[in-house]
C-alpha cells in the first residue's frame, strides 16, 4: 500500500474560483483528435440529499469544457439491484447534460467495481484520456478494486476520484485507486460546490486538451487547478 501522505489528494480552494473564467478566454490546445472521458455516477439512495445540487454543478461542468475543446463523454451508472448503465459515446454537451438529468437515484449497493472494468474495456477498444468517478460509499473488496484499477493503470487511463463526504474506509481505497492510475483524489462536501465544479471541469480539459492545456490553465490559475496539473506531470 503507498503511503498515506504520498496520495495524490486535491483539496478544494476557493482561489479556483476565477478558473472557468480564463478557461473559457483562452483558445483550446488542439491534440488532432478528440479527447475521451468516461464519467461515472453513484445513483444509490445514500446520495439522494444532495442529488439535485450534484445534477447542477456537473451540468455546469460540460457545458463549460464544451468551450475548451473536443471531448467525447460516455455517461455510466449504478443504482438499484445490479442496474448499471453506459451510454454512447456523446458529442454534444447538452445530450450529455439531458441524458444525466435523466438519472435518478435508487437503493441499492455500490458497483465501482463495474465501473472500472468498464472503463477499461472501453480503453481496450481505443483510448480513453480519463474516468472520473462521484461516489460517496464503498460495499465492495477493496483488493478487487485495486487488481482493477491495475488494468487502467496499464492502459493508461487516470481515474479521477471525487468522494462526497470523504470517510473512511472508502476513502482509503479511492486514494489506492487513485495512486495506482496516476489520477487525483478529491473529497467534498456541501460547502465545496463551487470548487468541486471547477476541479471537475479542469479534468474535463485535461481530457479535451491534454496536459499541456490543462497545465497552461493550472500555472496561470493557481490553486487546486495548479495542484492538479503538478500531480499530473509528475505521472
Amino acid at each position: 500500500m503507498a503511503p498515506a501522505d504520498k496520495t495524490p489528494v486535491v483539496k478544494t480552494s476557493g482561489s479556483v474560483a476565477a478558473f472557468l473564467n480564463k478557461v473559457a478566454a483562452t483558445p483550446a490546445v488542439s491534440t488532432g483528435a478528440r479527447g475521451k472521458l468516461v464519467f461515472a455516477m453513484d445513483a444509490t439512495a445514500s446520495r439522494g440529499p444532495s442529488w439535485a445540487q450534484a445534477m447542477a454543478i456537473q451540468s455546469d461542468m460540460f457545458r463549460e469544457a464544451a468551450t475548451v475543446g473536443a471531448l467525447d463523454v460516455q455517461l455510466a451508472y449504478y443504482r438499484g439491484a445490479m442496474e448499471f448503465g453506459a451510454s454512447p459515446w456523446l458529442v454534444d454537451a447538452a445530450a450529455v447534460v439531458k441524458l444525466m438529468q435523466s438519472v435518478s437515484v435508487l437503493g441499492g449497493q455500490t458497483q465501482i467495481l463495474r465501473v472500472l472494468r468498464h472503463t477499461a474495456e472501453e480503453a481496450r477498444r481505443g483510448k480513453v484520456n480519463a474516468l472520473v468517478f462521484i461516489g460517496d460509499a464503498l460495499e465492495e473488496e477493496s483488493d478487487a478494486l485495486i487488481a482493477a484499477a491495475g488494468e487502467l493503470a496499464l492502459r493508461g487511463v487516470p481515474a479521477f476520484i471525487f468522494h462526497e463526504g470523504g470517510g473512511e474506509p472508502a476513502g482509503a481505497t479511492f486514494r489506492r485507486i487513485a495512486t495506482l492510475t496516476k489520477g487525483a483524489y478529491c473529497p467534498f462536501n456541501a460547502n465545496s460546490a463551487r470548487e468541486l465544479r471547477d476541479l471537475l471541469t479542469a479534468v474535463a480539459v485535461f481530457a479535451a486538451g491534454g496536459r499541456k492545456a490543462l497545465t497552461h490553465y493550472g500555472t496561470r490559475t493557481g490553486g487546486a487547478a495548479l495542484l492538479l496539473t503538478q500531480r499530473l506531470d509528475k505521472s
